[in-house]
């Protein structure tokens, strides 16, 4: 398997020194080993949280909603500059939250500056109350989603491209620079709707889940699904990369449930090292051992 990183862009260790926190796990992960690291997606919060966060059995989002949560494409843009070998991966982007010609652009560029470096995790969202204050229509963000993604493709890989949609239409247009990658960053979908699974397995180059609360065995039905859905559209669903990010309520409870998320089918493990501390240098040392437990090669 593959291992991640979360690099510390939200929550308690965001609050401050975030500039020097977000450096030094991103160049640490670098220098270790680990193969990615890894931001995720929200532009405000409500004062007071409705919405359930679908991945907590209770409802509930794990990070305190007050707490300072910075953008993920400039997060990435930074540790571009920071960093030489380790993939840049959002985890998830909230699609329908933005212009796909606009988020084209902007992936594009961060994939040049960063020699190839970009995966692109996309997913439809949840948080309601956001979506009214974003004018994005929540009832349609599943369309929307699928139809941005083909956009994204669209302008990634036609010289002068042209798309004739529901949400987009346009044609004989440039979009310049093309992402270094070819024919364009993996697109790695997150979610666990049957929407989800089957847009992962006919839009999407791998799945980005969640390993439920309390439950490593938890993912492997939604690899299982994906890998039909694909093989029902045509595709080979061994070339598809399946990660997630883990929910483990402690470091050993990582190490112990290793074993279980290889042989449930994941490829790829994210690990948000900050959940398990609450002094910065435990996350440096704890990504140190977590390295040489499972043999990592330094760089």
């Amino acid at each position: 398997m593959e291992f991640g990183v979360v690099l510390p862009h939200i929550g308690a260790f965001a609050r401050e020194q975030v500039v020097e926190r977000i450096q030094a796990v991103a160049q640490r992960a670098d220098g270790l080993g680990y193969h990615s690291v890894w931001v995720g997606d929200h532009v405000v919060f409500p004062a007071q949280l409705q919405s359930k966060y679908p991945y907590h059995p209770e409802g509930r989002f794990p990070v305190d909603s007050n707490d300072n949560f910075l953008d993920p494409l400039t997060v990435l843009s930074y540790v571009a500059a920071c960093t030489t070998t380790v993939r840049l991966g959002t985890g998830v982007l909230i699609v329908p939250y933005r212009n796909p010609v606009v988020t084209a652009k902007m992936v594009a560029s961060m994939d040049v500056l960063s020699h190839g470096r970009v995966i692109l995790g996309g997913g439809s969202g949840w948080l309601q109350e956001e979506f009214e204050v974003l004018h994005a229509p929540y009832r349609q963000r599943g369309d929307q989603t699928d139809e941005y993604l083909q956009v994204m493709k669209a302008l990634w890989t036609q010289d002068q491209a042209h798309f004739d949609g529901r949400y987009e239409k346009f044609s004989d247009i440039v979009c310049a620079p093309k992402p270094v990658q070819k024919p364009h960053p993996p697109i790695w979908i997150g979610g666990h709707s049957q929407r989800a699974l089957r847009r992962t397995a006919t839009l999407g180059d791998g799945w980005y889940g969640h390993v439920f609360w309390r439950d490593p065995d938890g993912f492997a039905g939604d690899i299982a699904a994906i890998k039909r859905l694909a093989e029902q559209a045509g595709r080979d669903p061994d070339s598809l990369t399946y990660a997630a990010l883990s929910y483990e309520r402690s470091f050993e409870d990582v190490l112990a449930a290793l074993p279980r998320y290889e042989a449930g089918g994941l490829d790829h493990v994210v690990l948000a090292f900050f959940a398990w501390t609450d002094q910065f240098d435990e996350v440096l040392r704890l990504m140190e051992r977590f390295a040489g437990e499972v043999g990592l090669t330094p760089r």
